[in-house]
């Protein structure tokens, strides 16, 4: 006979192995936090690329940074660096100088592959759907491959990363909120079909994260 609070599978067998301890963490080589960021980087400016290239948004900073452009014509990788300047004092002091200093490297590469990889890669044709979904998955599989190496790309993803750690709220769910935020205002600078591509986009590029960046499933650091 079971005790109430032994659950009757666990009672029944003889030999269950014990519950696996936590995985001890380990840090990542300076070489590894290299690569991620040169590619993780390059993975974020295709999909600024796309969208760009389709007249969609996305969210956060860079979301931002699209509306000035669209708006003013102003360059977008410059807009994009300037406007994420403030944010570094919030990432250093509650991040840490190495994530500051990776930040920092993320955003500057990011503003640099987003003007040279139109130099690089020229599109041809291009569908506005597949622009929003493929977008969106290479701009989340960057930010995921960022994250995961303790960087981001400034502005919102510093403020949702301490989030995530303080109070264990999900990354991708909390970007998700202001990224839908930052589309909505899009509504002064463009039409209602490319709103809603943009939001396709930002929701596949946040369901990237909520589903792949979770607390304690990738223990590196």
């Amino acid at each position: 006979m079971t005790s109430p609070a032994t659950p009757p599978d666990e009672a029944s067998a003889p030999h269950a192995a014990p519950p696996l301890a936590p995985a001890a963490k380990t840090r990542h080589a300076p070489h590894e936090d290299l690569q991620a960021l040169l590619i993780g980087t390059l993975f974020v400016a295709m999909g600024v690329v796309l969208f760009r290239h389709e007249g969609l948004l996305t969210g956060g900073t860079a979301g931002l940074a699209f509306l000035l452009h669209y708006a003013m014509g102003w360059n977008f990788s410059l807009v994009f660096f300037v406007i994420n300047l403030p944010f570094y004092v919030l990432a250093w002091r509650r991040m840490g100088p190495l994530f500051t200093a990776k930040t920092f490297a993320a955003v500057g590469l990011l503003a640099v592959f987003a003007e040279a990889v139109p130099r690089w890669l020229e599109i041809g044709a291009l569908v506005t759907p597949f622009a929003a979904v493929a977008g969106g998955l290479l701009t989340g599989t960057g930010m995921l491959m960022l994250f995961r190496h303790r960087a981001s790309l400034g502005g919102f993803n510093v403020l949702v990363l301490w989030l995530q750690e303080h109070w264990g709220w999900r990354a991708g769910h909390v970007q998700m909120a202001l990224d839908c935020a930052i589309v909505v205002a899009a509504f002064a600078v463009t039409d209602w079909t490319h709103i809603a591509w943009s939001v396709v986009g930002a929701v596949v590029l946040n369901m990237t994260l909520a589903i792949n960046h979770r607390p304690g499933r990738y223990m590196a650091v």
